[in-house]
């Protein structure tokens, strides 16, 4: 009965669990292998139920939970009170008391911990029994202890606890999750044109068969230009004002673009396209680019990439004289619309968390303009961009 709610509280996490997988882990848990502590089990049930490394962290999180509520039940109210793990104070100890405190073996250890839990009936903080914190009992958190049990909160940096709930292993698996630089290449992959152009350097493998075999076996080495990514993308991206708080990662996706994109032009802007453009971050006057200039120059073969947050005054995409800058003679949303008339498959990645764009009118208004296709800087968001631009 126990298996059974296990695995649709899986299901209600959002985790695509089938049935003939729920099936394999039964007749897994009927073998010789099957696992003998909950460690066991739990990578035992996600090596047969997890097919996708990017839900690791969504079933590292439901596991977690659907343990708590099973301890809930079977402990019948030997729990740890939360406010018992609030860190009031932080424990000193010189080097010759921390070389004093007892060591156990780790089945003593869990034996006393299960002890000490039913026996403990108040909070307790700076002591060396009991769980709580700030001590130098082996249980509880903000303190030390050469091998403890570390229970409810942030390691304090001793990094000694020889068990750790709640430590989640797989937080950079998550497909929400921003992105580095390796995932950002791997995200824009998705984004391909291939074709064979240059010099013949390649072994054509087939033809050479082919030919060498039409010669009676003597040998003719067939050559052929390398494949090569061949498609364009045009990025215009955001800088100053709040793109400052997404820096590093807007450096990691121009980082990843120049690697993955052999022809790569990349303009500036500040908050909304206006009239001028520029190729440097810098945004010196004199090196400024008519917008219109870029609209005529590259044509429809080019993929064209917005990268910001498209956090505004929304009059800087509604009204003439609206930019913060300077006074442009026309709408943000003019020039946004001259975009898309051009590129009318363009996106817009934006790298704030996705669940605050309803707070920005302006990201509801860029949205409206880009036909919904704004998407967040995280592996999914990037990967449904990309096959966007492919469409």
């Amino acid at each position: 009965m126990m298996l059974i709610r296990f695995f649709y509280f899986l299901r209600q996490q959002q985790l695509p669990i089938s049935i003939q997988e729920f099936l394999t882990l039964l007749q897994s848990l009927g073998s010789a292998a099957a696992p003998l502590s909950i460690d066991e089990f739990y990578y035992l049930a996600r090596l047969v139920l997890i097919k996708d490394e990017s839900l690791f962290d969504k079933y590292d999180k439901a596991f977690t939970q659907f343990y708590g509520l099973l301890s809930e039940e079977i402990a019948q109210g030997d729990t740890i009170p939360a406010d018992w793990l609030v860190k009031t104070l932080e424990c000193q100890l010189t080097a010759e008391q921390k070389a004093a405190l007892k060591k156990h073996d780790l089945a003593d250890l869990i034996e006393l911990f299960k002890k000490t839990l039913a026996e403990q009936k108040e909070k307790h903080a700076g002591g060396n029994k009991w769980v709580g914190t700030g001590g130098s009992s082996p249980f509880g958190h903000g303190g030390y202890h050469p091998q403890g049990i570390r229970v409810g909160g942030p390691s304090k940096g001793n990094y000694t606890g020889v068990k750790v709930w709640e430590k989640r292993e797989f937080k950079d698996y998550d497909d929400q999750v921003e992105l580095g630089t390796r995932n950002f290449k791997m995200a824009l992959r998705g984004l391909r044109r291939f074709a064979r152009e240059g010099a013949a350097t390649e072994l054509d493998l087939p033809k050479t068969i082919s030919s060498t075999a039409q010669q009676a076996g003597l040998l003719d080495i067939k050559l052929r230009p390398e494949r090569r990514n061949t498609v364009k993308v045009l990025m215009l991206l955001d800088v100053g004002g709040s793109m400052d708080n997404h820096i590093r990662q807007v450096e990691e996706l121009f980082s990843a673009a120049r690697s993955e994109f052999k022809h790569l032009e990349v303009f500036y802007f500040h908050n909304c396209p206006y009239e001028w453009l520029w190729p440097s971050n810098r945004r010196r006057f004199d090196e400024r680019i008519a917008t219109t200039d870029v609209l005529s120059k590259y044509n429809e073969d080019w993929r064209l990439i917005f990268v910001g947050d498209a956090t505004m005054s929304p009059f800087e995409i509604t009204h003439a004289g609206g930019s913060v800058e300077h006074n442009n003679a026309e709408p943000g949303a003019l020039w946004l619309q001259r975009f898309m008339d051009k590129w009318p498959k363009a996106v817009w990645l934006n790298p704030s968390k996705a669940d605050r764009w309803i707070y920005h009118q302006s990201v509801f208004l860029i949205r409206e303009l880009l036909n919904d296709r704004m998407y967040p800087v995280n592996v999914h968001g990037l990967v449904t961009a990309m096959q966007s631009l492919t469409k």
